[in-house]
């Protein structure tokens, strides 16, 4: 009785914190048409500290809606376009030498910043992602011989395109094994596209208000570590985690040929986090399977790697995910 009287308590208290993400939620909307799906994941990034790698064609409003979000909540935002001849200083900063004074002086890169858009992260060289890897693992750059902690908050949304693959370097299974959330991004909707139309006709811009500090970004997250997640949902994450790596045990032994590589233990920190943080933003104190369900295709479709025979019979990693959440039993 006393653990049921604690998460309605928590749900009050969710409601009430959550109500203001859904007012951010709002605002950015009043500049992106559609793309709900894109703005949620990156509050469940923002609630979790988790990255985002996003693949979708050109001109569907990333680098808007990512800075959208940064003015809303009062954010620097950093732009960085990758390409071949790329340095690593060019995102972390250098040291530059004082002639009058005779001693060296920082100058911080561009990835000093709230929120960065990572514009075709794929094209840069092994050297530049790196360096951009430690700051998307460690939050902290090293410029010489000191470390300089980047701010927090920090999200890092990552973009690829993916239909041209001349002059790409293929990202490191480590690297994309850092991003909490692999989203695909879709074209709009007829009537969306009717209304972005209307709506950007003229040159007069609409304005992005404040309407959160950074501070209470910060005790939102201190909401969502506060989430109840029940032992059965809990097994329920690594059940679908193992699905991925050993399907016979689960039923599932036609995928067993089709996956080469399953998910690794980021997975199931990812699930649980990104599942509390939707549970947040759909105002409950607590997890359900279904949250973790709804969030699941985004955490596992850049761990789960297919093999050639499935890639002979047209399958993707969302195809066999889907299967295993049809497979896995829901508690």
């Amino acid at each position: 009785m006393a653990e049921s009287i604690d998460i309605k308590a928590l749900n009050e208290k969710v409601k009430q914190q959550s109500s203001a993400m859904m007012g951010l939620l709002s605002e950015v909307s009043r500049v992106i048409v559609g793309q709900r799906y894109i703005l949620e994941r990156m509050l469940v990034g923002l609630l979790t500290d988790g990255h985002i790698l996003l693949e979708g064609v050109p001109g569907l409003a990333k680098t808007l809606a990512v800075n959208s979000m940064a003015k809303a909540v009062s954010g620097d935002f950093k732009r960085i376009q990758f390409t071949p001849d790329l340095l690593p200083s060019d995102l972390t900063g250098t040291l530059i030498y004082d002639a009058k004074q005779g001693n060296f002086t920082v100058k911080k890169g561009p990835v000093f910043a709230n929120f960065i858009l990572a514009d075709e992260i794929n094209r840069a060289p092994a050297k530049v992602q790196s360096a951009f890897l430690e700051a998307m693992q460690e939050r902290q750059v090293t410029l010489g011989d000191t470390t300089y902690k980047l701010p927090d908050p920090f999200l890092v949304l990552a973009t690829q395109n993916p239909i041209e693959q001349e002059g790409t370097y293929p990202l490191a299974e480590a690297q994309v094994d850092r991003f909490m959330l692999k989203l695909k991004l879709g074209y709009p909707t007829e009537e969306e596209e009717k209304t972005i139309l209307a709506r950007y006709s003229s040159r007069t811009k609409i304005e992005v208000n404040s309407v959160l500090t950074l501070q209470d970004l910060e005790e939102a997250k201190k909401a969502v570590d506060e989430i109840y997640v029940d032992d059965k949902v809990k097994n329920y994450i690594v059940s679908i985690v193992f699905a991925t790596r050993y399907p016979e045990k689960y039923n599932l032994k036609e995928l067993k040929n089709l996956i080469a590589f399953g998910a690794s233990p980021r997975a199931t920190i990812n699930l649980n986090l990104a599942g509390k943080a939707l549970a947040f933003l759909n105002g409950r104190g607590f997890v359900t399977p279904e949250d973790i369900k709804d969030i699941g295709h985004d955490v596992l479709r850049h761990r789960v790697l297919t093999t050639y025979e499935a890639d002979a019979q047209g399958l993707t990693s969302d195809d066999i995910i889907k299967q295993i959440f049809d497979g896995v039993e829901v508690p």
